[in-house]
């Protein structure tokens, strides 16, 4: 309808009015009924006026009333928004890998400990594409029929065996369907704590054994220098000598199992450092110079440039490298010992080698697969002439085994010894190795 202003009503009322003046004493009946009309038009033209005004101002309320609530939902989806937001930064915050499943078993939400534990971890993908074990699968399925919350001990098979203790429990959303359940799994690794129970086993039993020869040499001498060489300053001065000899085998043996501890107890944890390993091998061929021209001989490094990108412990790599060279010093018949880049294999794709070449009488092949074992020696009694504890390569080895790496060993009788040690490039290490975590 349009609208009509208080304007418009003036020569209405005018004509009305004198519509009415005219159908006064002695008008006719036609002129009577054109008052009439004129005043009934003036009445509805002013009842029409006041019915716009009245539409105009509800219609402004109302509009009013919806902008008001539209701020309000607006407002009330912010908020939520926000919520939501706050909720996954503190997972993401959680040291605890932490997983959601749907109905089917497909994880929809992986915290970022969750990616660090299962690196083939995949959004969207069911769970034992990432994790097979057996007891975990069946604790899942149970969850997913509508089981009780239930913990389960698991181990993560692989390269980085791990304890795992799970904690699984079903979630429905309001409204929904209770069919539609999903799986929330909160992981806890327990690797450290198993593996210090298994390293103070270890250390008593191997200290105990290697121990025993040394400290009983140690007393003999002791009961000897306080009986018959008490007056025999020579004799003393010689038995005193092999004293410190044997104390200082007991401190590198010492040293060594503990260096050993450690490197288990970190052999889960990634290294985060960045190195480039014709860099560090030129170090420490440079820090164990002095060390060859003390037994006459020299370390030749061949072809080291800087060297490609690894991802490692600095000081482990370092540690690892240093065994190799030392080992080759003592056993390389005084010859000069190699240091060189591994030539690529293709049996290890992505991964840089570095070889520690000897010169000396070679190690026949029936000991090659033990020698990284603790203890073991191809000759006890060289091995202790030269100082050896029996722990650097079963230390080298492990340090491999937390760089994803791997130690390699070949010889020949009368022509020398090789060992390589192989490591994943740093790009290598970001692309999932298969079947890493099963």
């Amino acid at each position: 309808m349009p609208r009509v202003t208080s304007l418009q009503l003036i020569p209405a009322l005018f004509s009305a009015g004198g519509a009415i003046a005219a159908s006064g004493a002695g008008a006719g009946p036609a002129a009577q009924a054109a008052a009439a009309a004129a005043a009934l038009a003036c009445g509805l033209l002013a009842a029409r006026t006041l019915g716009a005004k009245r539409s105009d101002a509800a219609a402004e309320v109302a509009e009013t009333v919806r902008a008001a609530e539209l701020r309000a939902a607006i407002a009330r989806a912010d908020a939520a928004e926000r919520s939501v937001d706050l909720g996954r930064r503190v997972l993401a915050r959680l040291p605890q890998p932490l997983l959601l499943m749907d109905a089917a078993g497909r994880v929809i939400y992986a915290n970022p400990a969750a990616h660090t534990l299962f690196e083939r971890l995949r959004m969207g993908e069911h769970f034992s594409m990432s994790f097979r074990n057996p007891d975990f699968l069946d604790a899942l399925a149970d969850a997913l029929d509508g089981g009780p919350a239930r913990s389960i001990d698991a181990t993560l098979h692989g390269d980085r065996g791990r304890a795992l203790h799970a904690h699984l429990d079903g979630v429905i959303a309001e409204g929904e369907d209770p069919r539609a359940r999903h799986i929330l799994c909160l992981f806890e690794d327990r690797s450290q704590a198993m593996q210090a129970i298994r390293m103070r086993t270890d250390f008593i039993a191997n200290a105990s054994h290697e121990l025993r020869t040394p400290l009983a040499s140690i007393r003999g001498f002791i009961e000897t220098i306080q009986g018959p060489a008490r007056n025999d300053p020579e004799a003393r001065d010689r038995f005193l000598g092999i004293m410190q000899t044997q104390a200082e085998r007991m401190q590198r043996l010492v040293d060594d199992l503990l260096s050993l501890n450690r490197i288990e107890m970190n052999q889960h944890v990634r290294p985060d450092q960045q190195e480039r390993l014709g860099t560090l091998a030129r170090e420490i061929v440079a820090a164990l110079d002095p060390v060859a021209r003390e037994r006459g001989t020299v370390i030749e490094a061949t072809d080291m440039s800087a060297g490609p990108l690894v991802r490692g412990d600095r000081d482990q790599l370092s540690q690892a490298l240093g065994n190799l060279i030392e080992n080759a010093l003592k056993y390389g018949g005084g010859k000069p010992v190699r240091v060189f880049p591994a030539a690529p294999t293709a049996d290890r794709p992505g991964m840089v080698g570095l070889t520690v070449a000897d010169q000396g009488e070679g190690i026949a092949r029936k000991h090659l697969p033990r020698l990284t074992e603790r203890f073991y020696r191809v000759s006890v009694k060289r091995s202790r002439d030269q100082g050896g504890t029996g722990l650097g390569l079963a230390i080298v080895k492990h340090i491999m085994a937390r760089h994803r790496g791997d130690l390699t060993i070949e010889s020949k009788l009368e022509e020398g010894s090789a060992f390589t040690l192989w490591l994943p490039s740093a790009e290598a290490w970001e692309t999932p190795t298969p079947h890493a975590d099963r």
